[in-house]
């Protein structure tokens, strides 16, 4: 039983690694906002700040992430929570792509020098149980607040 246990634990971390590096073929969405902000502005605002870093072609799940996470925090903060998805291809000299060596689709959650990664939270439950999605942003926002 044990065996059984580790064996399907192994299997859902390797299947949760996989879609958080590769994202499979999807339509070509441009939905990355023009908002370019530096790395200094976050650090000197101490504002939270959510960034959504990801590829030019987006499978289904990647889209989802996206979409979640703006009604997350369309849902619980309205508009005080900035929000920013940004083409990590299109826009390889950000700085904010530069400061958190984005090289993969990533949902972090900012406030100054502290930064929490979604990433994995996300992918698992984005499509399948978004509200636990919005939980865990819900929860991550408010403890930096």
């Amino acid at each position: 039983m044990k065996k059984l246990i580790s064996l399907l634990s192994l299997t859902l971390f390797i299947g949760v690694v996989t879609a958080s590096t590769q994202c499979c073929d999807g339509a070509i969405s441009e939905n990355s906002t023009n908002n370019k902000l530096t790395c200094d502005e976050n650090q000197t605002t101490g504002q939270v700040k959510v960034y959504y870093f990801h590829a030019t072609r987006r499978c289904a799940t990647c889209e989802a992430v996206e979409a979640v996470t703006k009604e997350a925090l369309k849902e619980y903060y309205g508009d005080k929570i900035p929000f920013e998805s940004i083409n990590r291809e299109k826009e390889k000299d950000n700085p904010l792509v530069k400061k958190y060596k984005i090289n993969g689709q990533t949902l972090l959650v900012v406030k100054g020098d502290k930064m929490v990664d979604l990433t994995s939270a996300a992918f698992m439950n984005a499509r399948t149980n978004p509200d636990k999605l919005k939980s865990r942003i819900k929860a991550t926002i408010d403890s930096m607040l």
